[in-house]
């Protein structure tokens, strides 16, 4: 922590209040830290956590943007595993946190979130302000997701709400929390020490494990398969979990399919990988799953939707067992549940849970045949026409300069090449954002990075232009804690993805292909993306147009960031890398077809 965020100590027999007891029961549960957006309708909470618990566990985040607080507990939580707390000012701060707080719904992150707002009684609040400030129920802003909220009318109710939330948030499926703090219900004075209640008796079960006819059941289809298909979905971070994976497809000969949305779940470069990662998977997996006679799902982000792409819109003729629990979060307001999958075993238990269930059943019942490979056609690292760096080459060069470093790659635009993601351990690449936004990369990049500062990681974050801008600000925390990073902006100076959708809209309707740029480009004037970084007090390199550029910029970058600081490095990528990506994606979206 900074010097000069080092409280002056608070004299001794000062009276306490109700927000100092919310305070220590956050120190109770573990809360390392509070990312925030200063608001006056929690003051009180402010207040007791810098005065009375010293600004120590929790310490304050400071932070510009309400989403890019939530973003920071986002990150942190997919570096670590663990929930950060984030305050949310009244009605106005919650509503420019929505966005965030949807990616960490549809990424079942836990974040234990404080709304403020009031007085909620009428006669104490202020002329004008404290009026527009208060609603009736703020939770209905964000009820649709979240996995649960709450406006306690007392301290007591407030610590059991509390104690409610962070039990809930870390529950498998986990998910976002809201608490609304009365801002009368913080000032309340509080006569001698409010008693906390015993943490340990309110802590998250256990994740559940799944019944065992049911592993019988989804063992003996396995077992007798001689096509079998793992898709590697929701999955923890722990590296036995990982290693027991690799285990039951070794046993299995089963092949092994990932994709961007989630963090790493299996060794990309391992015999029984054959196809190369992308946010969608390609031909040759949707092949793989066609002729498939067993598909074992461990909670695949959109099961259904790739079991239709893959079969061309017919049922899979594979069985098809599923492991997840994630049906627990479906509410009806967000779509993020997806379709409704064909599923012949369905195994209710976290996806690892399982595994660790059928690597003993499995070795009982077959020996491992020889795998079938399929290899990868990588992409060409050339430059396009017109002579600017290729995003493959940008791929190629920053997997090169970036592999003796031990990075961690927080987050990769669309249309990454897959060859170039070389995950050989699960903290190699923590995912996407999950609600498909553009904004939240820095911010979770920030978090991430907090999250693995002081280990042996470098925390990388490769992000798109469009993504970079809406969330630049957030880096100022980053430089403000003392949080290293690197971040390299992939930055073709257009929405390019919706440049793709103008295109097919325009060839549909006989209509001139040659206008999709207009209102998506962003080069006349073109942005200097490390000067907006360097306005941040980050390091600033760039703009580099060539893979040597490139080469030295990260050079020098990695060296800053290694030395304690955040380094930007604006790279320019044509603006055509990602066609035959998004044309593929186009092809697959059947309801946009009809």
């Amino acid at each position: 922590m900074r010097v000069s965020e080092q409280p002056e100590p608070v004299r001794a027999n000062a009276p306490g209040f109700g927000s100092d007891s919310i305070a220590e029961l956050l120190r109770a549960l573990g809360i390392e830290y509070i990312a925030l957006t200063p608001g006056a309708s929690f003051r009180g909470f402010h207040d007791s956590l810098v005065n009375h618990l010293g600004n120590r566990r929790p310490e304050l985040l400071l932070a510009v943007h309400e989403e890019h607080a939530v973003a920071i507990a986002h990150g942190y939580f997919k570096a670590t595993g663990r929930p950060m707390a984030v305050a949310l000012h009244s009605n106005v701060g919650l509503m420019h946190a929505t966005m965030a707080i949807f990616n960490a719904w549809c990424d079942r992150a836990p974040i234990l979130m404080f709304g403020a707002m009031g007085p909620m009684d009428a006669v104490h609040r202020r002329p004008w302000v404290d009026w527009i400030h208060t609603s009736r129920d703020l939770g209905a802003l964000v009820r649709g997701y979240v996995k649960w909220d709450d406006l306690p009318a007392s301290v007591p109710a407030a610590l059991e709400s509390v104690l409610r939330a962070h039990l809930i948030a870390t529950t498998a499926p986990q998910g976002p929390v809201y608490v609304c703090l009365d801002a009368g219900l913080q000032e309340q004075p509080v006569d001698g020490a409010v008693e906390l209640p015993p943490v340990e008796r309110f802590r998250a079960p256990p994740p559940p494990d799944p019944a065992p006819e049911t592993i019988e059941r989804a063992a003996g289809i396995l077992g007798h398969a001689s096509r079998p298909v793992m898709l590697v979905g929701r999955v923890t971070g722990d590296k036995a979990d990982w290693d027991r994976r690799v285990a039951l497809a070794e046993k299995l000969g089963m092949l092994a399919i990932t994709d961007l949305k989630w963090g790493a779940g299996f060794p990309t470069a391992h015999r029984l990988h054959p196809f190369p990662p992308g946010l969608y998977i390609g031909a040759d997996a949707h092949a793989a799953i066609r002729e498939a006679d067993a598909i074992l799902s461990l909670d695949w982000i959109d099961l259904a939707g790739t079991l239709r792409q893959a079969c061309g819109g017919a049922l899979p003729k594979a069985a098809v067992i599923q492991c997840s629990v994630d049906q627990y979060a479906h509410n009806g307001w967000s779509m993020d549940h997806q379709g409704l999958p064909p599923v012949d075993v369905s195994i209710l238990a976290p996806p690892d849970r399982a595994v660790a269930r059928l690597l003993p059943a499995v070795a009982r019942r077959r020996a491992a045949p020889a795998p079938r490979i399929v290899a990868a056609t990588p992409e060409p690292a050339s430059r396009p026409d017109g002579g600017a760096m290729a995003v493959a080459g940008m791929a190629r060069v920053c997997a090169e300069a970036l592999a003796p470093h031990n990075p961690s790659y927080i987050r990769l635009p669309i249309g990454w090449p897959g060859e170039y993601c070389r995950f050989a351990h699960p903290m190699d690449f923590l995912g996407y954002d999950g609600g498909g936004g553009i904004g939240s990369g820095p911010g979770m990049a920030v978090g991430a990075a907090l999250g693995l500062r002081g280990g042996d990681r470098l925390p990388v974050a490769i992000l798109g232009d469009g993504d970079y801008l809406m969330g630049v600000t957030a880096l100022w925390t980053a430089v403000h804690y003392r949080v290293p990073l690197l971040v390299v902006v992939a930055n073709n100076q257009s929405f390019f993805n919706d440049e793709m959708h103008q295109e097919r809209v325009a060839r549909a309707r006989g209509r001139p292909v040659e206008n999709r740029w207009i209102g998506m480009r962003m080069s006349d004037p073109p942005m200097d993306l490390a000067m907006l970084a360097r306005g941040q007090g980050a390091a600033g390199f760039g703009p580099v147009a060539t893979e040597a550029e490139l080469a030295e910029a990260l050079g020098q970058a990695i060296a800053r960031v290694r030395a304690g600081a955040v380094a930007v490095i604006d790279a320019h990528v044509a603006p055509e890398y990602a066609r035959a990506t998004s044309a593929a994606l186009f092809q697959k979206s059947a309801s946009y077809r009809s």
